[in-house]
C-alpha cells in the first residue's frame, strides 16, 4: 500500500506517518509535510521523484500530474484503467491524507489552494478503493482498522469521503463569499450566497418531539455557542437555544449598566435596566410574572447572591444565561432550581447575514441593527421630552426592536412594563401592552416599531398614561398624528427607522 501525505495542518502527521511505516505502507509526500516526516527519520518518497518535476511556480504546482492522479483515480475493476497504469508505469495510491490552507483566517489569492482540493476530491471520488483523511481526529480509527484488517472498511471509506467533500465545499464557500465581499455592486447583497454548515451538537428534538433537531455552525468557524458552559439541568433543547440566543442578544442591546431580559417564545415578556443586577432581574420579572414562568433569563452582569435571592422568590426559569456567577451561586441555584439550565456565555459577536427558509427558496437580509440614536432623532411636537422621558423612550425603542411585529412597548424608569407583540394590528398590540403595564408606565414612554397610521394608536398610548411616544414616522397621516399628540400634551419623537421583526 502507498499513502500520499500533503497537509497544511500537521497535527499528528508524524505519528501517523510512523504508524503507516510500521504497517508496511510506503510514504509519499512533498514540501513541509515531507520535511517533517524525513526529520523524524522515516523513509519518504518526494512527489518530485515520481512526477519528474520539482515543485514550481512558488509551490502552486506540485501534485497536479497524471503520475499522482492516475494512481488515485484508477478504477481497479476496469481493465482499461489497469492497462493504462501498466502502459505508463503508474503506481496505485491507496491512502490520501490532505487538508487545506486556512483561507478563512487570512483570505488572499495565495491561500486559494488548488492542488490540495484536487487531491482530496480525487481520493473521495474513488473511495471504493482509496481512503481519504482530512481531519486529524480520524487518524486513530483509521489506524485501528488498518492494523486489524490490513485495510479500511467500505463503510469507513464512505464516511471519510463524505467528510472530504464537505471539507472542500466549505473551503470553496469561504472563497466564493470572499469574492462576494470584495465585489462592488448596486446591492449590498451578493449575486450568490454560499453557506456550508457542520453539525455542532444533536438536540433531543426540534420544535416538537416528532421533529429531529440539531445545532449547526459555519464549517471551520467557531460559534459563541461552542463556548457556552452549562452547569445544571438537562441538555438544551432546540427552543432553549433559540430563545436563549434572543435573550442574550437583547440584554446586550439594552444598556451599558446592569440589565436583565426574560424571553418567552422568542419575545421578551420582561426587560429592565437598573443600578444592580438584582434590581434589574426583579423589575424584569415584575413586568409579566405569569409569562416569566418557564422563560429564559439573561443577565448582562455576573449573577451575585442578591440576584439569586430575587430569583428564589420568583418563578421557575428554564434557562439562566449570564457572563458568570459569584462563588457559590451556581450551587445555590442548583439546589433550588434543579431543572434550570445554568449557562455561562461570552459576549455575542456581531451577527452575519440573516437567512430564512421559505418552502423551496430562501430570504437573505443584512443583520438587524439600530441605525439611529438620540442624536439623530427628530422631536416633532411642541413639547420636548425631559431627560427622564428620553431615557425611557430609548429603552422602549431598544426593547421594541426585539419584539415581533406589530410591536408596542411601554416603559418607565428603566423597566419595560408593557409589551404587546405579534398582533395583526397595532391597536390591539397597544391594548395588550397597556393591560400588562396596568398603570405602571404612567409618565413613561410608548414605542412603536412602525409608524402610527392613525391617531387612535396615539390616543391609546395617552390612555395608558405615557407622556412621550417614540415611533419611526413616515405615514401620510403624520401631521394628524402629531396634532393629536400636541392636543394631548405628549412629546413625540420620530426615529426615521422602522423595526419590523417577523
Amino acid at each position: 500500500m502507498r499513502a500520499l501525505l500533503s497537509v497544511y495542518d500537521k497535527t499528528g502527521i508524524v505519528d501517523l506517518a510512523r504508524r503507516f511505516h510500521e504497517l508496511g505502507i510506503d510514504l509519499v509526500s512533498s514540501g513541509g509535510t515531507a520535511a517533517a516526516i524525513a526529520e523524524a527519520g522515516l523513509p519518504v518518497t518526494d512527489v518530485a521523484d515520481i512526477t519528474g518535476f520539482p515543485a514550481m511556480l512558488g509551490h502552486r504546482v506540485v501534485t497536479l500530474h497524471p503520475r499522482i492522479h492516475g494512481g488515485i483515480l484508477a478504477d481497479r475493476r476496469d481493465s482499461t484503467h489497469l492497462r493504462d497504469l501498466e502502459a505508463h508505469g503508474l503506481d496505485l495510491i491507496d491512502i490520501v491524507v490532505g487538508n487545506l490552507y486556512p483561507f478563512g483566517q487570512d483570505p488572499s489569492i495565495d491561500l486559494i489552494d488548488i492542488g490540495g482540493p484536487t487531491l482530496v476530491r480525487a481520493a473521495a471520488k474513488n473511495h471504493e478503493y482509496v481512503t481519504v483523511l482530512v481531519d486529524p481526529g480520524d487518524y486513530p480509527v483509521v489506524l485501528e482498522e488498518l492494523a486489524a484488517n490490513g485495510n479500511t472498511s467500505a463503510a469507513m471509506r464512505h464516511r471519510l469521503a463524505r467528510k472530504a467533500f464537505a471539507h472542500t465545499a466549505a473551503y470553496d464557500a469561504q472563497i466564493a463569499n470572499w469574492f462576494n465581499a470584495n465585489e462592488t455592486r448596486g446591492s449590498n447583497l451578493p449575486a450568490s450566497y454560499h453557506l456550508a454548515l457542520e453539525k455542532a451538537e444533536d438536540l433531543r428534538y426540534g420544535e416538537n418531539p416528532h421533529q429531529a433537531g440539531a445545532r449547526y455552525r459555519v464549517a471551520d468557524s467557531p460559534s459563541w455557542w461552542d463556548e457556552v458552559e452549562q452547569h445544571s439541568g438537562m441538555a438544551l433543547s432546540y427552543l432553549n437555544i433559540f430563545d436563549a440566543d434572543a435573550a442574550w442578544t437583547l440584554v446586550h442591546d439594552l444598556s451599558a449598566g446592569p440589565a436583565c431580559a426574560i424571553i418567552k417564545h422568542a419575545n421578551p415578556c420582561g426587560a429592565a435596566v437598573a443600578d444592580t443586577p438584582a434590581e434589574a432581574y426583579a423589575h424584569a420579572f415584575a413586568c409579566d410574572e405569569r409569562s416569566a414562568f418557564g422563560g429564559i433569563v439573561a443577565c448582562n452582569r455576573v449573577v451575585d447572591s442578591a440576584t439569586v435571592e430575587a430569583m428564589e422568590a420568583a418563578a421557575q426559569a428554564d434557562v439562566i444565561i449570564a457572563p458568570g456567577y459569584e462563588p457559590g451561586v451556581v450551587e445555590r441555584l442548583q439546589s433550588k432550581r434543579r431543572n434550570t439550565r445554568i449557562l455561562i456565555a461570552p459576549t455575542p459577536p456581531d451577527a452575519g447575514p440573516m437567512v430564512r427558509q421559505l418552502s423551496d427558496s430562501y430570504l437573505i437580509q443584512e443583520p438587524y441593527r439600530f441605525v439611529s440614536g438620540p442624536d439623530s432623532w427628530e422631536i416633532v411636537t411642541d413639547r420636548r421630552p425631559s431627560p427622564a422621558e428620553l431615557f425611557d423612550a430609548e429603552l422602549a425603542w431598544r426593547v421594541c426592536g426585539h419584539v415581533s411585529s406589530n410591536a408596542i412597548v411601554l416603559a418607565k424608569d428603566g423597566v419595560a412594563w408593557g409589551i404587546g407583540a405579534g398582533q395583526q394590528n397595532r391597536v390591539e398590540s397597544g391594548e395588550l401592552a397597556a393591560q400588562k403595564a396596568n398603570g405602571r408606565a404612567k409618565g413613561g414612554a410608548c414605542a412603536s416599531d412602525a409608524f402610527f397610521p392613525f391617531a387612535d394608536g396615539v390616543e391609546a398610548a395617552a390612555q395608558a398614561g405615557v407622556s412621550v411616544v417614540i415611533q419611526p414616522g413616515g405615514s401620510v397621516n403624520d401631521e394628524a398624528v402629531v396634532d393629536v399628540a400636541n392636543r394631548l400634551g405628549l412629546a413625540m419623537i420620530f426615529t426615521g427607522e422602522r423595526q419590523f421583526r417577523h
